[in-house]
């Protein structure tokens, strides 16, 4: 779908860096007819919402989002469901989104797929009411994303992920009832919970082989690796895109899920820490946004 842009907006994390930086985006959006847009930026994602909220009150056909994964979630979370179109200008270490999108890394190209790109309609997913783009996990995932702290991840990027992972290879397991589509899935210990909207996750793992984003399901993987060897195997797999071939890992889709730990268990959404919680309930929310991507690309599936 593509329709006129007549007015945009930008929301931007302003600790984010990309390209020339937000002066650069200024500049370019300038040369494209827009010199004065809707402009908010932010000092934490959390700030978000409310200014995604403004921007679609205040007529936006387009709103750039200036960012990370977690920015845009914030983002995503706000509007979802309300006929709103974003851009994304991946600012931030990880990018997801952008990357399984194929978003430009380039201010200028990627806010000329924002203008006139293709309006391409994506499923998003749910977790306790809460909107996520990319995915959303519980355990071992969680651990590693908290313990990846701003300071670090500014310092030395993604390889904060590396260094937080390893530490916790080892972290206590729990007891977990899962259920999909109102069925039993899985009844067991679990290191780690992740359920996945596209097939590529972080360090460009393939996580869930034929994943879409348009597709009306979440893919979901059980992992009840429990120590270091097992773990090891367990990467060692998904790493070469087998995911599902390991013994420690369970696999399925579907459209809603209910998980139940034995004690709060950490979860995250596109990266973004959350509160533990012992009830997770997550559904898809099929093509409940719109997202500018090149018209030449195709949402890859993971095979």
């Amino acid at each position: 779908m593509e329709c006129p842009v007549t007015s945009v907006a930008v929301v931007a994390h302003s600790g984010k860096t990309f390209g020339g930086g937000l002066g650069e985006l200024r500049d370019v959006l300038a040369r494209e007819g827009f010199p004065d847009p809707l402009w908010y930026e932010v000092a934490k994602s959390k700030q978000a919402p409310k200014f995604a909220r403004r921007a679609l009150a205040g007529g936006a056909d387009v709103i750039f989002v200036w960012g990370g994964d977690g920015t845009v979630q914030r983002c995503v979370d706000a509007v979802a469901g309300k006929s709103a179109t974003m851009a994304i200008l991946p600012a931030g270490t990880a990018n997801l989104l952008a990357t399984n999108l194929g978003v430009p890394t380039n201010v200028a190209e990627a806010v000329r797929v924002g203008l006139r790109g293709h309006r391409r309609p994506l499923d998003t997913g749910s977790v306790n009411g809460e909107h996520f783009a990319v995915m959303a996990g519980a355990g071992f995932d969680a651990l590693m994303i908290k313990d990846a702290d701003r300071g670090m991840k500014d310092r030395i990027g993604r390889a904060a992920y590396l260094w937080t992972g390893t530490k916790n290879l080892t972290a206590n397991r729990a007891k977990a009832t899962i259920r999909v589509d109102g069925k039993r899935f899985f009844k067991g210990r679990v290191s780690c919970v992740l359920v996945g909207n596209v097939g590529e996750i972080l360090g460009g793992v393939k996580a869930f082989k034929g994943a879409r984003p348009d597709d009306g399901v979440l893919e979901i993987g059980v992992v009840t690796a429990k120590n270091p060897v097992q773990w090891t195997r367990t990467l060692g797999r998904m790493a070469l895109g087998n995911t599902g071939k390991s013994p420690f890992v369970h696999m399925t889709k579907g459209k809603k899920f209910a998980v139940s730990f034995d004690r709060k268990f950490p979860y995250e959404l596109d990266g973004g820490a959350r509160p533990g919680a012992t009830k997770l309930r997550l559904r898809v929310h099929p093509a409940s946004i719109h997202v500018c991507v090149p018209h030449a690309h195709q949402v890859p599936q993971t095979d």
